[in-house]
């Protein structure tokens, strides 16, 4: 097989079973220096034994590239493949296999690890039909946050991409900030022009009460906003740590979701599961539509949508209450109103 697909597909796996980043950045880098080589070079370096000589190339990336060059499917990603068999999470199979695509991923423009073509191939591998690429906006600038003219740029990106597509659907997207004053953090203009808005959080999590609700109101009103994103902002696991629930009035923030059509996100995060349990129920009573969203930042994290399913099943949330179920002329319909 292709050495490339094969370091590639070897670093979707691990991606999407958490293993440390630095084991999969050395994969992602060894496929970066094979598709850099001029043509012929490689089987000159495999015949020589050579390969780790190529910056970047180690014994177990070697080894992958030379059993892929013969032929066959390295032992490495042969293993990885049957391991990655397995369901990742234990329930939520019928609401996982109804879902069609993701508001919610990053790609290297942000915070991700990957260049946007990459997450698109990863997503339509998983059989999506379509994906949001939602990068930071600019205030969260330890995560590379886009200015309007970076995000600019983006936007004619992702129109080369789709133009490249058939059956798939790359929406133009961002996961924009919250400010303290509830506004968000992008110009209205560069805001009317996305696809899809993803609300968030991310700073001052223990301000008190009010102050986080009135801030989350903000935010819901805005009427570019689609999706509120990671609502409390807890982590539960992982290697940040663990992080406490922010405090909110959550029957005032649902109620002006489900008035201002502001869908409420199920995030597949395993680290986050936000909103937990109670409050995805509070959701649904308040009548509140679902967004059910990987927050994926690296391609085989496209997969954690499994784990949101899970969540949505046991809470019992109806499949037509969740917009990522929906067909893509159907979503973009939902999407148009809050334009």
């Amino acid at each position: 097989m292709d050495p490339v697909e094969a370091l590639d597909e070897i670093s979707f796996w691990l991606e999407r079973s958490l293993a440390p980043t630095f084991k999969v950045q050395a994969f992602r880098k060894a496929a970066d220096v094979v598709r850099q080589l001029p043509p012929g070079e490689l089987p000159r370096l495999i015949a020589s034994g050579r390969l780790t000589s190529l910056k970047g190339v180690g014994n177990r990336s070697a080894e992958v590239i030379s059993q892929a060059m013969e032929d066959r499917v390295p032992d490495y990603l042969a293993d990885l493949r049957e391991r990655g068999s397995e369901p990742l999470a234990a329930g939520g199979h019928g609401l996982a296999s109804a879902l069609r695509g993701d508001l919610h991923s990053h790609s290297n423009w942000s915070d991700g690890g990957s260049p946007i073509e990459t997450m698109v191939a990863a997503a339509r591998t998983l059989g999506r039909e379509y994906l949001a690429l939602t990068d930071h906006s600019p205030n969260l600038t330890i995560a590379n946050g886009l200015s309007a003219e970076r995000l600019e740029q983006q936007l004619g990106i992702v129109e080369e991409v789709n133009a490249g597509q058939d059956g798939f659907r790359l929406l133009q997207g961002i996961e924009v900030d919250i400010l303290e004053d509830g506004t968000l953090d992008q110009t209205p203009e560069m805001l009317e022009r996305l696809n899809v808005v993803v609300a968030s959080v991310h700073s001052k999590l223990r301000s008190d009460s009010k102050t986080m609700t009135q801030r989350m109101l903000g935010g819901i009103s805005d009427p570019h906003t689609n999706v509120l994103g990671h609502c409390t902002g807890r982590l539960v696991q992982g290697s940040r740590g663990t992080r406490p629930e922010s405090e909110f009035d959550a029957a005032k923030v649902f109620k002006e979701c489900a008035e201002w059509g502001v869908a409420v996100e199920i995030n597949s995060r395993p680290e986050r599961q936000d909103p937990p349990e109670r409050l995805i129920q509070m959701a649904l009573d308040a009548g509140c539509f679902f967004s059910i969203d990987s927050d994926a930042h690296a391609p085989g994290q496209l997969d954690f949508l499994q784990y949101g399913a899970e969540r949505a099943e046991a809470a019992g949330v109806p499949r037509e209450r969740i917009v990522t179920t929906w067909p893509l002329a159907q979503l973009q319909e939902w999407l148009a109103l809050k334009k």
